[in-house]
């Protein structure tokens, strides 16, 4: 699945070439991936036809375009989708299911947005092979649609709050790597970069975060920082054909991965093999040497604290010298 640095460059994408641009024209080709938009396919294409760009903005791995009304067209790319922007008689991609036709768009194959812009013929097209991902329309989302206003700031944001992800991830028993993938704690941090950040904290992923110190939550933040922003410049990581940036270019950031996907290899670090083991219907990949796995604490061992304290109590009660009758 496309995770922050991914959904980043495509952002960044339709930031250089569709900003200003008026959509003319909307045609559904399938309706599940507009099955979110409750005003169906034909609301969806209304409500965007003849509506300007105005921005591209990004909250964990969703995607929103600012629209010159004050809605916003929303997105998210599920686990296969594209948005590629085409010439308009480019031949359809064989999973193509909406496409947008844009006025005033740039060339994507153009290092720089010209000006002024190309008088050919665009499309946004979003393309995807699984139908996870859709699109939608958010009334008044321009700033921030209200369907993902739940969702956690990403450690690329600038305003995310690092003392306050500390102090949640130290309150809670739940092991670091679940936590990491919390979209309600943090966003944009997917199974990829969380054991790649994982391994450069040498940290398991199973590892509770209220047994963590200040200074290793900070640092396994820093680590998450560095792993996406070295990705992004990459262009992202790329396992198939399935993730692209809008000009269907792959990335490749999976030349550079010292944990995920690296099951029986050598660890970069001490030369142990690299583990794999299954992890929330996915895989979680570690050095067993440089990221040993945490003791497991003993089933019920607060509730047999509270057994053993009651009964000492009463002990001691026992115990007390008893008032004469």
């Amino acid at each position: 699945m496309p995770e922050l640095p991914e959904v980043e460059v495509v952002r960044a994408g339709l930031a250089r070439h569709v900003l200003g641009a008026t959509i003319t024209a909307v045609e559904v080709l399938h309706p599940r991936p507009v099955r979110r938009d409750p005003r169906g396919p034909a609301g969806f294409a209304a409500a965007l036809a003849g509506r300007r760009i105005e921005d591209a903005r990004r909250r964990g791995k969703y995607l929103w375009l600012p629209l010159d009304n004050g809605d916003a067209l929303l997105g998210h790319l599920g686990m296969s989708g594209q948005l590629l922007v085409q010439p308009k008689d480019a031949v359809p991609e064989r999973h193509l299911r909406v496409r947008i036709g844009l006025e005033g768009a740039a060339d994507p194959f153009e290092t720089a947005r010209p000006s002024p812009p190309q008088d050919k013929d665009w499309e946004l097209r979003f393309v995807d092979q699984r139908m996870f991902g859709g699109l939608s329309v958010s009334a008044g989302g321009a700033e921030l649609p209200p369907e993902i206003a739940h969702i956690a700031r990403d450690p690329l944001d600038p305003e995310f709050d690092d003392d306050a992800f500390v102090a949640k991830v130290r309150r809670r028993s739940s092991g670091i790597k679940r936590q990491l993938l919390d979209q309600n704690l943090i966003s944009g941090v997917g199974n990829i970069y969380a054991d790649e950040a994982l391994w450069r904290a040498r940290l398991h992923g199973e590892r509770a975060g209220d047994r963590l110190t200040r200074a290793q939550v900070r640092e396994l933040l820093a680590h998450a920082r560095d792993v996406m922003n070295e990705a992004l410049g990459q262009g992202g990581t790329s396992f198939d054909a399935l993730y692209v940036n809008i000009n269907g270019e792959s990335g490749y950031f999976d030349r550079s991965l010292h944990a995920y996907g690296r099951e029986g290899e050598p660890c970069d670090r001490c030369g142990a093999p690299m583990r794999r083991v299954a992890f929330m219907n996915r895989s979680s990949y570690f050095c067993p040497v440089c990221q040993r796995p945490p003791r497991r604490r003993a089933a019920g061992t607060a509730r047999g604290f509270e057994t053993r304290r009651a009964a000492l109590a009463g002990s001691v009660r026992a115990d007390a010298p008893q008032p004469p009758r």
